[in-house]
């Protein structure tokens, strides 16, 4: 593999992209596609909202409270810590949604009909599914309560609730982080769908076949503007959600483009492959928008909780790129999420790209069939 072939293959593809602007059209089986993914995977109902109890007070009370979130079915209790000290790796890392803290004195007080606290925090970085777990909670509570002293007596027990990562519960904390993920998934995969498939329609792959240079100086070369363009989208996607929309950066920026380089790698690598499939521009665009925008919308976690779709697309989620890379921005945005939490999906981001290089590389022939 020589360097100077891939200069000369990415400045030949610069060129192409300054002189032929793309116009792109959207075919009828997007809606068709849009309305069975929207039928089978939307749902607004949260349920089994996983949690952590704090309970340093280990009474009967303070377990048929515990028995009173299981009961609910709108919680699936993980673990029972000793520490409140535990409760900030299980949110970090995802394990929780809300941690409920038993005070060492909560029987005592309602045994005494005084007023028990109860702490709960709650993880805001998706303010729809926060809001609703603070109802869930407080009607369960209360109902406790009411069991606890019946006839109308005053409620015994104080819940002071804390929503960490977005404590003022805005969406667009948690929606724009999502928005770049889906947004450079379709643009990354539309901009090299078409790269191959143009040469073949405009005739000049086989000036191309007939160079000495490889499959692989071809793709590479090919794929480095367009990741340059890439690079620069996600930047500015950046700096207009943090700037425009005020959301909070609280990771490191390094780490966020460093994996979002990852990411584009992938998507690039997967409009390639698509394009070298088809040959032809208006399918290996309508390609490319069916297999990032869609799957990317609805099966990433962007807007909907992947926990709460039906089984088989819960697996399916697993091979959408996007949903790793709104994890990462997610966690990088709002929670600050180190490197050491984001291994996984910065590995599995990894794996797809080099598969769909292989499998670009794989379908590119350089001959005329």
């Amino acid at each position: 593999m020589k360097l100077i072939r891939i200069r000369a293959i990415a400045r030949k593809e610069s060129l192409q992209i300054v002189r032929d602007p793309l116009s792109l059209v959207m075919a009828f089986l997007v809606p068709l596609f849009l309305l069975m993914v929207f039928g089978y995977a939307i749902t607004f109902d949260i349920r089994e909202i996983d949690m952590v109890i704090v309970d340093q007070d280990r009474s009967s009370h303070s377990r048929d409270l515990t028995r009173a979130f299981e009961a609910s079915g709108y919680f699936t209790i993980g673990a029972v810590l000793d520490r409140t000290a535990a409760i900030d790796a299980e949110l970090d890392s995802g394990r929780a949604r809300v941690a409920v803290m038993v005070p060492p004195d909560f029987s005592r007080k309602i045994l005494a009909r005084r007023t028990a606290q109860l702490g709960v925090v709650i993880d805001g970085s998706d303010a729809n599914t926060a809001t609703i777990t603070q109802g869930y909670l407080s009607g369960i509570i209360r109902q406790y309560a009411h069991r606890l002293l019946p006839g109308g007596v005053d409620t015994p027990i104080d819940v002071r609730t804390r929503v960490w990562y977005n404590p003022e519960l805005k969406s667009r904390n948690f929606i724009i982080p999502g928005l770049i993920a889906v947004i450079m998934s379709v643009i990354v995969a539309l901009l090299t769908s078409l790269t191959v498939s143009r040469e073949w329609e405009r005739g000049t792959m086989e000036q191309l076949i007939a160079t000495p240079v490889s499959r692989a100086e071809l793709i590479i070369g090919k794929l480095i503007p367009y990741f340059a363009i890439g690079f620069i989208d996600t930047v500015l996607c950046i700096v207009m959600g943090t700037q425009l929309f005020h959301v909070p950066l609280r990771g490191s920026v390094a780490l966020l483009l460093t994996l979002a380089s990852i990411f584009l790698a992938g998507g690039l690598c997967m409009g390639m492959f698509l394009s070298v499939v088809s040959r032809n521009q208006l399918l290996s665009s309508q390609m490319a928008l069916l297999s990032t925008f869609l799957p990317s919308f609805l099966l990433s976690g962007f807007i909907f909780a992947i926990s709460n779709m039906p089984k088989p697309l819960q697996a399916v989620t697993y091979a959408v790129p996007s949903r790793y890379f709104v994890k990462i921005l997610k966690g990088v945005f709002l929670k600050g999420t180190p490197l050491s939490m984001l291994l996984t999906e910065m590995t599995l981001l990894t794996l797809f790209g080099v598969v769909m290089f292989l499998l670009a590389h794989s379908r590119f022939k350089k001959r005329i069939e």
